[in-house]
């Protein structure tokens, strides 16, 4: 009988450890999608530079600003264009942005202008480390994609 009884204790308390572990985990999955939910962008830029040449692209729920070597152009946005690149913004840990690897390093030589993205969310801007234009970090290539298509496809 003394044997049952302390099986039973075992199992129960195997149990009871499995389920507890299970609940955390689910409960910290929560807390990152929360906090990637939260996330309210403000606006979301992209410089692109070398020597003799400077580039910026700043999108706001307002318009977008187009900065070519000091030329400032306006532009109109639609909602759902704001809605894409926001959208795509959100789904990136900001907080690690600064950090993440340029697949290729052409910038150091100019062969390819120095690009990085800022995303400002909460009030708080986060700048991703510098990549080579059009090879952005992987996490980044598909908010990366949308900006440069929009401003090919809606020259002002």
């Amino acid at each position: 009988m003394n044997i049952q009884l302390i099986l039973f204790n075992i199992i129960l308390t195997a149990t009871t450890a499995t389920s507890c572990m299970h609940k955390n985990n689910s409960d910290t999955s929560t807390s990152i999608t929360n906090a990637v939910q939260k996330q309210k962008i403000e606006k979301i830029q992209l410089t692109e530079r070398t020597r003799g040449f400077s580039k910026s692209l700043l999108f706001t729920s307002s318009g977008k600003t187009i900065n070519t070597n000091e030329e400032v152009v306006n532009a109109t946005m639609s909602p759902s264009e704001w809605s894409t690149v926001t959208k795509l913004a959100e789904t990136i840990d900001l907080s690690k942005i600064s950090g993440l690897q340029s697949p290729t390093n052409g910038r150091n030589s100019d062969r390819a202008l120095a690009s990085t993205i800022i995303i400002t969310s909460n009030g708080t801007e986060y700048t991703s480390a510098t990549f080579d234009s059009g090879f952005p970090p992987k996490e980044l290539q598909a908010l990366y994609n949308v900006i440069i298509a929009s401003d090919k496809t809606k020259k002002p």
